[in-house]
């Protein structure tokens, strides 16, 4: 099959753009800017454009179908040339469900947690050489890429995203999916630019668990209130399958999980990461994995790329950064390290970054989302506010949203970097917790300056 895809540098696009490579497809497409790592992988192949911009030529009516990326526009020159030719036209979503119409789709859906714990799943699969294909927002160890597509391959497990399609299709990824075994972690509302409201947002989740195939099942976070509530109130005729973060504890510096053997000591840490683990484990199980297979393979986890990463240590110190960035997460990430490493300062810094970050309703979300903080900052840069055409956003009213007296505001990205270059780390945590790139912050640097 000969397929082009419009906006091939996102994070999924390009992923998909070299499973379909690696099965043989002929693969060309287009994009106006490509980061990296997407960048050098899409080079590797051979699949990196000429050059970056859009052009309608590449459209033709040799194309079998064209694979359209949110990041493009609704007029995109080379999308309208495909409408007038009558290509078929899918979003990545509506690909991977034609893909495995055949085959047993298992989605994880939730506002947070979903990358942890698809990543849990297939480590623990990949562990014990049970082939599945899949699409994960993660780089994982074993794995050379995030998404996997095969013929014969009996599962599927997919993260379920639910930001939207297409720009031609407004549906939430996850809905597209139709999944016969489904989990859902948890709901913090997210993505204020498409969900303007909580209720809003929670309706999407009603409507993932209502799309799952009859008969099949939802696995559930009982300690979320509204997953609690979405689930136990859909008609559908699925099974419903609770979870809850299992017994552990904290021992210098090292997570115990409570097993029926006994203690297992394990490499992810905080009560939102065993609860991830539970989630996984319940999964792993309805696939036909049995509860020991689980808790053997778990204990080599490490976790997935950017979520709690630990970038520098000493004997004294140690260095996480983490992709939280909304509410709920920033929260928990802050109290894992925070039980983690009990007896030492921690020193969490936050960038703003999102768009929903910049709202003055939705700044309300992030009230005590750093209180397990010993030092908390908070860096954003005005600029990014005004790229994004938003009104401007105030020290105060950061500072007000978070409800701490001690809140540390930078707003300049080298001052932000004297400021934590400057940081006494004796006995110290330091946190980074971004989707950004903290203002271009040098983290060899920093490693440099922990470890020495």
């Amino acid at each position: 099959m000969q397929i082009h895809f419009i906006a091939i540098g996102g994070s999924a696009m390009h992923n998909l753009a070299l499973a379909l490579h690696h099965k043989g497809y002929t693969i060309s497409g287009s994009d106006d800017v490509i980061f990296e790592p997407s960048k050098s992988r899409l080079d590797s192949k051979g699949l990196l454009p000429e050059n970056f911009g859009w052009y309608a030529e590449k459209i033709h009516a040799g194309l079998d179908a064209v694979i359209l990326g949110m990041h493009a526009k609704a007029d995109n020159s080379e999308l309208l040339k495909a409408q007038e030719l009558g290509l078929t036209i899918y979003s990545y979503p509506e690909f991977l469900y034609e893909h495995s119409k055949n085959k047993t789709r298992v989605v994880i859906g939730g506002s947070h947690g979903k990358t942890t714990i698809t990543s849990m799943i297939l480590h623990v699969l990949n562990y014990h050489d049970r082939p599945v294909d899949y699409l994960v927002g993660a780089q994982l160890d074993g794995f050379d890429r995030m998404v996997h597509l095969t013929e014969e391959n009996d599962f599927i497990v997919l993260e379920g995203d639910e930001y939207l399609s297409s720009p031609i299709d407004r549906r939430p990824k996850f809905h597209l999916y139709q999944p016969n075994i489904a989990l859902l972690s948890g709901i913090a509302w997210d993505h204020i630019n498409v969900f303007p409201t909580f209720e809003n947002y929670v309706e999407q989740f009603q409507i993932f668990v209502d799309s799952i195939v009859k008969g099949g099942s939802i696995t559930y976070n009982e300690e979320d209130i509204e997953v609690k509530k979405v689930v136990e109130a859909s008609e559908n005729a699925i099974r419903k399958l609770p979870y809850q973060t299992p017994e552990y504890s904290v021992e210098d510096g090292q997570t115990l999980l409570e097993t029926s053997e006994g203690s297992m000591p394990i490499e992810v840490f905080g009560k939102h990461n065993l609860n991830n683990l539970a989630g996984a484990k319940w999964i792993c199980q309805n696939m036909g994995l049995d509860e020991d297979d689980f808790y053997e393979a778990i204990a080599t986890f490490k976790g997935a790329s950017k979520r709690l990463e630990k970038i520098a240590e000493s004997k004294t110190s140690v260095a996480y950064k983490d992709f939280a960035h909304s509410p709920s997460k920033v929260a928990a990430t802050t109290k894992a390290v925070k039980e983690q490493y009990p007896n030492r300062k921690l020193i969490a810094c936050l960038e703003l970054h999102t768009y929903s970050s910049f709202n003055p309703e939705f700044l309300k979300e992030y009230k005590s989302a750093l209180d397990a903080a010993d030092i908390p900052v908070v860096f954003y840069l005005p600029e990014s506010v005004a790229i994004k055409k938003l009104a401007a956003v105030s020290p105060e009213q950061i500072s007000s949203a978070f409800d701490r007296n001690d809140l540390e505001i930078q707003t300049n990205a080298d001052e932000f970097r004297k400021f934590v270059f400057d940081q006494n780390f004796d006995n110290s945590v330091l946190l980074l917790m971004s989707s950004g790139n903290y203002g271009g912050l040098d983290l060899a640097k920093l490693k440099t300056i922990i470890e020495n």
